[in-house]
């Protein structure tokens, strides 16, 4: 047993965060949602709510990271064709972030399990995405102006869900179709995380011990969701992720 940061780490404990956010890695990279395994794990491991927040963002860093570098390097888009939206991201995560600071305690403690559950059942339930390119209902530029910064905002403030509504963006608001939607939503993804991160770090909420061994955990599992080493109906995914996420929370409260 070790105390971290005033929290005591059994190696069960570590294992439960390396394992979720291994898992959070792989299903995040494919059809998103991690947050919704990882800040719950953190948040019933006993980490104080703002510190789940910073901490989440370090490993989150991993996996983002890993899926957007691979795509880079597979040439599945052009950072180019997207710095924009990137800028506009990052901008808005650390707004969001900065926000968040300043939210009580106790506050986040009812907030977050809340919005996780929300997210968490639409995230499941959702319909699918179109698989055609349609005519864009906004402009790129009011696209970044908007929604992109919007997204980014709430993935500085909490997170949970965030690739999967940059995905939603572009296709109901830019006529993509999911599969470029999902290409571009891992970069301007890994931005809102690294924005954000680098301000958790700034007022210090990281617990860097356990937010590393996160990152390794997301980093692997991140990797093998890009390589698809494994074969799995995406469905089967949510609905894995809404039974972890479920477990998570009774964790918590049952804490």
């Amino acid at each position: 047993m070790a105390e971290i940061s005033g929290l005591e780490i059994t190696l069960f404990t570590a294992v439960l965060l390396f394992l979720a956010a291994f898992v959070a890695g792989y299903i995040d990279t494919l059809v998103g949602g991690g947050g919704l395994i990882t800040i719950p794990a953190l948040l019933a491991v006993g980490v104080p709510p703002l510190m789940a927040l910073g901490t989440n963002k370090l490993q989150a860093v991993g996996g983002s990271g890993t899926s957007t570098i691979t795509l880079l390097m597979r040439k599945q888009y052009r950072i180019q064709d997207i710095a924009w939206l990137i800028v506009s991201a990052f901008v808005g995560s650390v707004i969001g972030t900065i926000i968040i600071q300043f939210v009580d305690a106790k506050h986040l403690e009812f907030l977050i399990p809340c919005v996780i559950v929300v997210i968490a059942l639409y995230f499941t339930f959702s319909p699918k995405a179109s698989t055609v390119h349609r005519e864009p209902r906004i402009s790129r530029k009011t696209y970044g102006l908007t929604a992109v910064p919007l997204i980014g905002s709430y993935d500085g403030m909490l997170g949970p869900g965030t690739g999967s509504f940059f995905v939603l963006a572009g296709t109901s608001l830019r006529g993509q179709d999911i599969v470029t939607a999902t290409k571009h939503a891992k970069p301007l993804n890994f931005a809102t995380n690294l924005a954000s991160l680098i301000v958790f770090i700034w007022y210090a909420k990281v617990i860097w011990a356990i937010g590393g061994l996160m990152w390794v955990g997301q980093f692997l599992g991140a990797r093998m969701g890009s390589n698809k080493l494994m074969t799995v109906d995406p469905s089967i995914l949510r609905y894995l992720v809404l039974v972890l996420c479920g477990v998570m929370l009774v964790s918590l409260y049952w804490r």
